[in-house]
C-alpha cells in the first residue's frame, strides 16, 4: 500500500531569497514534488543576529511550514542549521535537511591551494563549521572569510552588479589570491552571485557550494522513507514546470514572491 503521506509537499526555508537556490536545484533533481516556500525576510539576514534569536526565528519558520502538512522540511540556510536543525529534528517527526559548508566536496577535488570560505559570521563561528575545518586541516589550508552585509546587498536586488562588485572587491582585496585553488559558498545567497565572485577572483578558481549535495540527500531520505511522490525522472523536461507556493514575511510581498518566481525561471523553472 502506497505511503499516504508520499503527496505531501516539502517544505523550504530561508531568511530570504537565498534558500531559492537550493529550491531550484531540488527541483531539477526532484520535479515530481510539490512545495512549499517560506522567505523570512522581515527578520533577514539571520547570520548577523544571537544564536537564540536564529534558533527562534527557525523554530517559528518551521511550525509555520509544519502546519500547512508538510513531508520533510529544508534549511535552506547555513546559519539557520548551524544553531537550530538539533532542535527541530526534536521537535518533529519528519525528516529535516539541513546546509552547512561543502569543506569536504572542496578538500576532496585534491587541489594543491588553499580553499576560501564565504559564509556569514555566525556560521563560521558554529561548532559544526569549525570541527569541518579542524577535520580537514591537515589536507588543506582553509581560510574562512565572514561576508558581513552581503546578504542584506543580495536580499536588496541581487542582479545589482556594482554594489556587489565594490563589496567583493573590498572583501578580497587583503586576501592573497595567488595559490587560492577554490571557494566555498557558506551562505544560499551567495550562489545566486556565483559568476560575480568568479570574476572577483579568477575564473580558474573551483567555486563549490552545498546546493546539490543537499538535494541528493533530500533524494534519498525520502527514498528510504518511501515518501517520494512517484518514480525518479532522472532527466526532466526542461522548462520544468514545478508546483510551488511562496510565503513571504514582512512588506513587498508580492515583489518577493514575484523575485523569486523569476530566479527559478532563470534556472528553466516555471512554477504553477
Amino acid at each position: 500500500m502506497k505511503n499516504p503521506g508520499t503527496k505531501l509537499p516539502i517544505g523550504v526555508f530561508d531568511s530570504g531569497i537565498g534558500g531559492i537556490s537550493v529550491l531550484a536545484e531540488i527541483i531539477k533533481t526532484l520535479p515530481c514534488e510539490e512545495f512549499v516556500y517560506f522567505a523570512d525576510t522581515l527578520h533577514a539576514p539571520y547570520g548577523n543576529k544571537p544564536e537564540d534569536v536564529v534558533r527562534s526565528l527557525s523554530v517559528k519558520a518551521t511550525e509555520f511550514l509544519a502546519l500547512m502538512g508538510i513531508k520533510s522540511l529544508v534549511v535552506a540556510c547555513n546559519t539557520a542549521t548551524s544553531v537550530a536543525i538539533n532542535e527541530i529534528r526534536r521537535m518533529y517527526p519528519f525528516p529535516v535537511i539541513g546546509m552547512e559548508p561543502a569543506l569536504k566536496p572542496a578538500v576532496e577535488l585534491g587541489l594543491t591551494g588553499r580553499i576560501l570560505v564565504m559564509a556569514t559570521p555566525l556560521t563560521l563561528r558554529s561548532k559544526k563549521f569549525n570541527e569541518l575545518a579542524y577535520h580537514y586541516r591537515h589536507r588543506a589550508e582553509i581560510i574562512p572569510v565572514p561576508c558581513d552585509g552581503l546578504v542584506e546587498i543580495i536580499e536588496r536586488n541581487h542582479s545589482s552588479g556594482q554594489e556587489v562588485k565594490e563589496y567583493l572587491s573590498r572583501l578580497f582585496s587583503p586576501v592573497n589570491k595567488v595559490g587560492v585553488s577554490a571557494i566555498v559558498l557558506g551562505c544560499t545567497h551567495y550562489v545566486l552571485i556565483k559568476k560575480e565572485i568568479l570574476h572577483a577572483l579568477g575564473d580558474n578558481i573551483a567555486v563549490i557550494d552545498g546546493n546539490w549535495g543537499t538535494a541528493r540527500h533530500l533524494r534519498s531520505v525520502l527514498q528510504n522513507k518511501c515518501l517520494l511522490n512517484s518514480a525518479i525522472a532522472e532527466k526532466p523536461h526542461v522548462p520544468i514546470k514545478a508546483q510551488v507556493r511562496f510565503y513571504v514575511s514582512g512588506d513587498e510581498r508580492e515583489e518577493r514572491i514575484l523575485q523569486c518566481k523569476q530566479l527559478l525561471q532563470h534556472e528553466g523553472i516555471l512554477c504553477g
